[in-house]
């Protein structure tokens, strides 16, 4: 099959229509018609189903659309790389991460899609905590990899790549610090450190309880970012919650890192707009998929419980 004829087809089985077809191939509308039939009579079947109202495909012409479609982006790809590397060019692909131990399987990533694809680019950067979904929607970055909950009606949610076990961080002269645990219960005795900022309330709410489980309110102060919640831990002003591996990262000898067995467990995610998104964004999350651990924490949180939990990760 001939470059224009493949074209002619699957811009028309996209469009369903030869005025459509013909303006944007920027041919006439009669080479349109005649490259179909001609199409149709070396195949031996009509392609597609003409009346005066409409124009549908064959199922016949669905095979060949399925069959054709994604050889055709494929070398529709291979032929913009090559332009890229004439020009001298490279594709660029913003990603957003929320965390230490996320930023690590983001560079794994990147290392894989440009090991595959020579003149993409991976731009980088850390998504601050005060406004978790402001640079995805407009548009700062492709796609991110962040804490859930996300529960965006423009957004799309991927599978959990990072599920962490979550502890509690208290200052170490702190009483349950040499007890060695605490319960759900003693944050009414305490200061739970939140965030503030453009962060939905489900997300607060989910990783921020304000009550017990018998009732009794939980206390609050809030921080700016998660280094400043760190600061405030360290200084006795109150407790925050983070994933156990992020202990290695942040480790201070003033904050004790104890087990949270009680509480569901922090899953990472990536998402982007669910507007659309590139073939360098789809490349992308398959790398994520292939360098991802695959050694699943028990008893995952519930992606979409609305049971308040207690405060971030970092």
């Amino acid at each position: 099959m001939e470059r224009h004829e493949m074209e002619a087809f699957l811009t028309l089985a996209e469009e369903l229509h030869f005025r459509r077809t013909s303006e944007r191939l920027g041919l006439a509308q009669g080479r349109v018609s005649q490259t179909i039939r001609k199409l149709e009579r070396r195949i031996g079947a009509p392609l597609f189903e003409r009346t005066s109202r409409k124009v549908s495909l064959t199922p016949v012409g669905e095979k060949l659309r399925d069959d054709l479609l994604p050889a055709y982006q494929q070398v529709q790809r291979a032929l913009a790389e090559a332009a890229a590397a004439a020009r001298g060019t490279r594709d660029v692909l913003r990603v957003g991460y929320s965390s230490a131990m996320v930023a690590e399987l983001v560079l794994k990533a990147a290392d894989r899609l440009t090991a595959l694809h020579p003149h993409a680019e991976v731009r980088i950067r850390e998504i601050r905590l005060s406004d978790p979904l402001g640079p995805i929607r407009s548009g700062q970055v492709h796609l991110q990899v962040t804490e859930l909950p996300v529960r965006e009606d423009d957004l799309v949610v991927g599978p959990a790549l990072i599920t962490e076990d979550r502890v509690v961080l208290v200052h170490h002269r702190h009483p349950v610090a040499r007890a060695g645990a605490m319960t759900s219960e003693d944050l009414a005795d305490t200061n739970l450190i939140t965030y503030a900022g453009d962060i939905p309330a489900y997300w607060l709410d989910y990783h921020g309880p304000r009550h017990t489980p018998s009732g009794r309110p939980i206390p609050h102060l809030v921080a700016d970012n998660w280094q400043e919640a760190l600061a405030m831990v360290g200084a006795g002003k109150g407790v925050t919650f983070g994933s156990a591996r992020a202990e290695r990262y942040y480790a201070r000898p003033d904050i004790v890192w104890l087990p949270s067995p009680h509480r569901p467990h922090i899953e990472y995610a990536p998402i982007w707009p669910r507007a659309g998104s590139g073939p360098l964004v789809r490349a992308f999350l398959r790398a994520l998929n292939e360098v991802a651990p695959r050694h699943p924490a028990a008893a995952p949180a519930d992606r979409r419980s609305r049971t308040p939990e207690p405060a971030p990760s970092r």
